[in-house]
């Protein structure tokens, strides 16, 4: 397959300019940018590529149609015109999995069924066959109504992006790999500084900054849905897999600490470092947050603390935000960068944030407070963002 396709990079709210940032370091400048999505033009490599390297992207989609549509005929006879043949083979698996917002065509169970009856009903006529076991390779389609505007996709990454691999082990409110690193991406650390992550639970946040650090990427050491796609040369995922294990700096050194009062969680976190080879270059260690101290200069504090969602929790997590003034007082030269649901957050800190972000930590909505600090000296080109190219992207105030 040599054409241009139109792609899809999925991306939870908030996400969406880092995402759009990742994809033009690709190569992929041809974007349009939506609410949840970032759509651009590639070929089949750019699937293999996508699907390896994006840090912060949830899925990569294959658009294979999309119209304005408020009649499910309409809907069946247009999602019928799609060559699936050309896509799904006569043994591929086909489930079909939907979503509906502000549509007239508002049952999404009813729109998964006819989109099913559609491909059934065009591969028949293409594979001479009348029925489908389906027990070859999954090509999930996605039916997304949004205003009455339908878009007809297939998601080529199979199981979320997030999972790279490494997180076997689930501990208490672990944060997604995905927004992990878009707060990195977000933040002015790069490889050569000291980060702290003063509330690290399982790991998540150094973790993702030594793959970050290292230029790894998140996906090297998984399997996607297009692997096994018989429309997809298996040359290019090989050249897509060489090409990231060259472009790895596997010797770089980092200055990377996870601290955390749970022995448990440290313990878990210690065992997800050893499946990506952090180990010897994360330093994880039992500490309570008022203990935090540092006699270094200008380094990065990235972290998730307890929000006090629960019941009984909101005065302990309250306290802890208190002790921030106090401890971030001591960091004074450092950049600092919490993520928290509180609404009181700044109260507690004593401190208005230089920079808010609003995302969104599964279903709770979060503000990415940023406290960008000093310059470091005699080291200018340190503290500028990473990758950044406009204001949007670098978190600014929203």
């Amino acid at each position: 397959m040599t054409q241009q396709l139109e792609l899809i990079a999925t991306a939870a709210f908030g996400l969406e300019a880092v995402v759009s940032r990742e994809l033009k370091s690709l190569g992929y400048a041809d974007q349009t940018v939506e609410d949840g999505r970032i759509s651009f033009q590639g070929d089949a490599a750019a699937i293999c590529r996508c699907n390896l390297w994006l840090r912060s992207a949830e899925r990569v989609l294959v658009k294979l149609a999309e119209f304005e549509t408020t009649d499910f005929g309409e809907l069946f006879d247009r999602t019928k015109d799609i060559p699936w043949a050309d896509w799904i083979p006569a043994d591929g698996a086909f489930p079909v999995r939907g979503k509906s917002i502000k549509s007239q065509l508002h049952s999404v169970p009813d729109c998964q069924r006819l989109v099913k009856k559609a491909i059934v009903e065009k591969l028949k006529l293409s594979h001479g066959s009348a029925w489908f076991e389906e027990t070859g390779p999954e090509f999930a389609v996605e039916v997304a109504l949004l205003r009455d505007r339908a878009t007809i996709s297939l998601d080529t990454s199979g199981v979320g992006l997030h999972k790279r691999g490494y997180r076997k082990l689930t501990g208490h409110a672990p944060l997604r790999e995905t927004l992990s690193a878009a707060l990195i991406q977000l933040s002015y650390w790069n490889a050569d500084r000291h980060l702290l992550d003063p509330f690290c639970g399982t790991g998540t946040i150094p973790i993702e900054a030594a793959l970050i650090g290292k230029n790894i990427a998140p996906g090297l050491e998984r399997e996607f849905a297009a692997d096994s796609w018989p429309i997809i040369d298996p040359a290019l995922w090989k050249q897509a897999r060489e090409e990231a294990n060259d472009l790895a700096r596997r010797d770089q050194e980092l200055q990377i600490i996870g601290t955390d009062i749970d022995k448990e969680a440290l313990s878990q976190a210690r065992y997800h470092a050893r499946q990506v080879g952090m180990e010897n270059d994360i330093h994880f260690q039992q500490k309570a947050f008022a203990d935090t101290s540092s006699p270094r200069k200008y380094a990065c504090l990235i972290t998730n603390p307890p929000y006090g969602e629960r019941m009984g929790e909101q005065e302990e997590a309250e306290a802890l935000y208190r002790q921030m003034a106090t401890v971030f007082a001591t960091l004074d030269t450092w950049s600092i960068y919490v993520l928290t649901s509180h609404p009181n957050f700044e109260e507690l800190v004593e401190k208005k944030a230089g920079r808010r972000r609003k995302l969104y930590n599964g279903r709770i909505a979060c503000t990415y407070f940023q406290y960008p600090g000093p310059r470091p000296p005699r080291a200018k080109t340190i503290d500028k963002p990473a990758e950044k190219t406009d204001d949007s992207a670098s978190g600014a105030s929203e």
